[in-house]
């Protein structure tokens, strides 16, 4: 694959972190010529966004590896594309997921566009993912690494975007990526994974975004319509919620098991498993396919509603352009609509969709 007698060009996404810290540095050493260029996606500063200390490990690493290294500031293109989105989901009682909207529009199309008008060939991220090949076109594979695999969030990535892009440490556990950065020297080896959206940092969730949405109290409601308490507002409650609901008393916990945004209700019931925590389907939309999407239905695979949740058999009944609707084979927990569901067969990532609403399916037999 690497053709060491040509010097091509590839610009790596350097966040300041070791995983594209270690990227960098191996597509140096395989005899590249790397440009590193860190993406400024919020403007802010302060300790509770620490995109400064950031760039300046960047620059630290791009000069122990002796590569070129620039800031690209797509704050306006994240404010617009990315943080609107998330925002104006929320105030419709969804719960959205700003990193795969961040790979769709900004690092894969945006970032990808500042790349090839430097004159690369591709772009690298420190992504645990990797590349294969169907029917002639490059496919999407999960990390090697089950534990940091990351296909999940580029489930929007398409084969022609793909072979503008490498992922060089998606063969590795994150214990060697460490153990390579550690004896480079490199400043980042030791450096903490980010976790979190980005944009919030440290701070608390909903005291940040109640700057942009603000609080509006409304009904804890179970489903006999008992008022049981008092809500901030729907935006802040995700499907299977617990923690930070501030319901007590005797008995189970309390757990978001739906919303009645228009009378801005929260519904919750008592106990983890609660009957209306689960569904048997989905209909999802927005459905985007890496290679192609199946040809014929029921198509059976495997798919995830969440990042880290084992994949689960299911089969995807119908298929009307973005539109879809999924029968698993066996109830899922907590469907929150705009989550997405990411399909698989085996290692190969097929895409994926926004979850609209759980459904209710006979289960085969």
């Amino acid at each position: 694959m690497l053709i060491r007698d040509i010097k091509k060009k590839i610009v790596v996404g350097m966040s300041g972190g070791v995983d594209s810290s270690v990227t960098a540095l191996l597509l140096k050493q395989q005899g590249y010529e790397v440009i590193g260029l860190f993406m400024r996606n919020w403007e802010e500063s302060g300790p509770a966004c620490p995109a400064e200390q950031d760039y300046e490990d960047v620059l630290r690493v791009a000069k122990q590896i002796d590569i070129p290294c620039y800031p690209v500031n797509l704050a306006r293109h994240y404010w617009d594309h990315v943080f609107k989105i998330f925002v104006d989901e929320l105030s419709q009682g969804f719960t959205p997921n700003p990193d795969i909207l961040c790979n769709r529009e900004i690092k894969f199309n945006f970032f990808l566009q500042k790349a090839l008008d430097l004159g690369a060939e591709a772009i690298a991220t420190g992504h645990y993912a990797r590349k294969g090949m169907r029917d002639g076109k490059a496919s999407l594979l999960k990390g090697l690494d089950s534990g940091k695999d990351q296909s999940y969030f580029l489930y929007t990535l398409n084969s022609s975007i793909l072979e503008k892009v490498l992922f060089p440490i998606g063969d590795l556990p994150k214990s060697e990526v460490r153990r390579i950065a550690k004896e480079a020297g490199l400043a980042t080896a030791e450096k903490r994974d980010s976790t979190g959206i980005c944009f919030i940092g440290k701070r608390d969730f909903r005291e940040f975004l109640s700057g942009y949405l603000p609080y509006r109290p409304g009904a804890f409601r179970t489903l006999s319509g008992e008022t049981v308490g008092e809500h901030l507002g729907v935006a802040y409650y995700t499907i299977g919620q617990r923690k930070g609901i501030g319901l007590g008393g005797p008995g189970d916990a309390w757990f978001v098991v739906g919303k009645i945004v228009e009378e801005n209700v929260v519904l919750v019931e008592r106990g983890v498993d609660h009957p209306a925590l689960y569904a048997s389907a989905l209909t999802a939309t927005e459905a985007s396919w890496v290679v192609a999407p199946p040809q014929t239905f029921p198509y059976r695979c495997q798919a995830k509603i969440r990042y880290r949740q084992e994949d689960e058999e299911c089969e995807i009944l119908s298929c009307d352009g973005e539109q879809l609707t999924v029968r698993f084979s066996r109830p899922q927990r907590a469907i929150a609509p705009r989550q997405s569901i990411v399909f698989y067969q085996g290692d190969e990532c097929l895409g994926g969709a926004m979850i609209k609403k759980p459904i209710t399916l006979q289960l085969p037999a």
